[in-house]
């Protein structure tokens, strides 16, 4: 379906689909180098209170 319609383009806009999918896969290879987070990275940058587990009153 999509091979059909691309074939009935004529060739300037042939080339500007060609320069698009290009880009799409440009874009995807970016997303790909985002890095996996490993576990442990946020050490030290979060405090827990002392009771955090406490009951909480409210008046």
């Amino acid at each position: 379906m999509l091979y059909t319609k691309i074939n009935t383009l004529p060739p300037s806009m042939i080339k500007e689909v060609d320069t698009f999918v290009e880009f799409l896969k440009t874009k995807q290879k970016e997303k790909s180098k985002i890095k996996e987070r490993k576990f442990g990275c946020a050490k030290g940058l979060m405090v827990m209170h002392y009771d955090f587990d406490e009951y909480v009153v409210i008046n």
